[in-house]
């Protein structure tokens, strides 16, 4: 026979069990959104996963306090040492990556010669020349 107690309990699971699935797809998400952004750097996110290290009251950009998550995760640049950084979420939606700083492989800087030079570039003594006050 099922009791008061009885119901109690199940529902108390339930609510657990739909806690932990839905905690679950918000990992996932934070997940690929780490993904995503270390293929952009092109960084290589070490062992596929992002670990839950806490849970607590943030600032979000307009900052006000709301519940987060901060997921840690590694990665490597050159593949010799692993860096820790962080993905912070509220609720569905990725705030903020932080990377610590980490060393650029030799090669990887852009050549600056390579890049056009932009029409909106002036010289500061071309500029001075241009907007000197005559005397009247």
């Amino acid at each position: 026979m099922l009791t008061l107690g009885n119901m109690f309990v199940l529902m108390l699971l339930a609510a657990g069990a739909a806690w932990l699935w839905h905690n679950h797809g918000l990992r996932e998400r934070a997940l690929a959104r780490v993904k995503q952004h270390c293929k952009n750097l092109d960084i290589e996110l070490l062992d596929e996963n992002v670990a839950l290290k806490k849970i607590g009251f943030i600032a979000d950009a307009h900052g006000r306090k709301r519940l987060a998550r901060v997921y840690n995760f590694e990665f490597t640049v050159t593949g010799e040492h692993r860096h820790t950084g962080t993905i912070t979420q509220f609720g569905a939606h990725s705030a903020k990556i932080d990377l610590p700083p980490y060393p650029i492989p030799n090669g990887s800087e852009p050549d600056v010669s390579e890049i056009p030079p932009s029409a909106n570039v002036i010289e500061l003594s071309q500029w001075r020349q241009e907007h000197r006050k005559t005397p009247h």
